[in-house]
């Protein structure tokens, strides 16, 4: 994500225009924070670095995390929400979401450091004797489709082992999924409805899930609830839902005083009760009707109080936990390297124990993650993300080239 300005800049009051009509100038009309809020904010950063880390432990030590898949929950709402309010403030500068640069970016972003795995993956598979990576090959194909999350979803027993190293990358399949759908559902919202009506849509959207988990829920649905798009996405869409609302509130509005003041109190006993899920809570075992409250409504409580911590780090930039997750080490981590963490740890976890590793195992996966993330990003994820934007930077002058030789034969005419 781009550096832009400070997300609590306060913007110039705006002289009072009429209730402006349906459609898509009202709905930009009714977004009046959306440019403003589209920078980076260094918390959240901090807080992909925290949750990477959970993820981490609680694949190779369950037993010291046995919730560490919260973290996961949290990564949900942290997309939805980053993806949300560019999408808004693109849409209330130009009037229009571009889908195709939009799906480059993301392909761009999430595809190249992804098909390295893949390939690496497939290679061992291939050339090394590791039960690890048995059918490698298979993993690597569903991998890259991102469908791995539809495979899993549709086996109701254990697991099989036809995702092997790459099972990790259900999530990917699920953000991607959302991807694909949300900025299309996104721009016809705004397109036919008016700002306040597209909050209330993105709202009721939240609660659909949680409906469709109460139809399905069995105790042999718990697979295909945990994995499929269709029933994590109140998780996506509390991220989106906090972008809308932020977008819709002018600076000087009471509504976001409250706000603030709130999410300033409940930011610290929000992080609190996600690492308490983290470390006592055994999210993905079976524990009878705990598991069913948590499979149908658990979703949706863990998805609010991540809104709740990302609102708060929206806010309150200065605030305590605000800078200590924004600290350079845990920022910097969290912006770029959180996804070549996330994508290299499962392969080294299960490579380890192949191996037969059981001494020190946490300090080798920590040690061997960050240093294939770090070439991920400095040699595929980076190099990738340049070329992109020296693209974009020649296009826009391509286009102000254009634009100024029409200019010219404008006023030769």
């Amino acid at each position: 994500m781009a550096e832009g300005p400070d997300s609590t800049t306060a913007e110039p009051s705006a002289p009072a225009t009429p209730r402006s009509p349906s459609g898509p100038r009202g709905a930009r009309r009714g977004f009046p924070s959306a440019p403003a809020r589209c920078g980076r904010v260094d918390g959240l950063d901090g807080l992909r670095t925290l949750a990477v880390a959970l993820v981490l432990v609680y694949h190779v030590e369950p037993d010291l995390m046995p919730g560490g898949s919260v973290a996961v929950d949290l990564f949900f709402t942290i997309s939805g929400f980053v993806i949300t309010r560019l999408l808004l403030a693109e849409y209330v500068r130009t009037g229009r979401i571009a889908l195709l640069s939009f799906y480059r970016r993301r392909w761009r972003r999430l595809v190249p450091a992804l098909l390295v795995l893949c390939a690496v993956c497939a290679v061992l598979g291939a050339a090394t004797s590791l039960w690890a990576f048995d059918g490698a090959w298979q993993a690597a194909g569903l991998a890259a489709a991102f469908v791995v999350n539809l495979v899993r979803a549709a086996q109701p027993g254990p697991y099989s082992g036809l995702t092997g190293p790459l099972a990790h990358t259900w999530s990917l399949g699920v953000e991607e999924q959302f991807y694909l759908l949300w900025p299309l559902i996104l721009l016809a919202l705004l397109h036919r409805l008016r700002a306040r009506a597209v909050l209330l849509c993105t709202a009721a959207l939240c609660a659909l899930p949680v409906l469709w988990r109460c139809v399905l829920w069995a105790p042999d649905a718990a697979h295909r609830i945990y994995n499929g798009t269709d029933t994590r996405a109140d998780q996506l869409l509390a991220g989106a839902l906090v972008a809308v609302v932020l977008a819709r509130l002018r600076a000087d509005d009471p509504r976001l005083a409250l706000l603030r003041t709130w999410t300033a109190r409940l930011c610290w006993p929000a992080l609190a009760l996600l690492l308490l899920v983290g470390w006592r809570v055994p999210v993905t075992q079976d524990a009878g009707a705990w598991t069913a409250l948590w499979y149908t409504a658990g979703f949706l409580a863990v998805a609010a109080v991540s809104a709740t911590l990302v609102t708060a780090l929206e806010l309150h930039p200065d605030g305590r936990l605000s800078r200590l997750l924004s600290l350079a080490p845990l920022s910097w981590t969290g912006r770029n390297l959180s996804y070549g963490l996330y994508l290299w740890h499962y392969p080294v976890v299960r490579l380890l124990a192949s191996l037969g590793m059981t001494e020190g195992r946490l300090a080798t996966t920590v040690l061997l993650t960050g240093v294939l993330a770090l070439l991920s990003y400095w040699f595929v994820e980076r190099p990738v993300l340049r070329r992109g934007r020296q693209r974009k930077t020649t296009g826009q002058r391509g286009d102000t080239n254009v634009r100024g030789l029409r200019d010219s034969a404008g006023r030769g005419r």
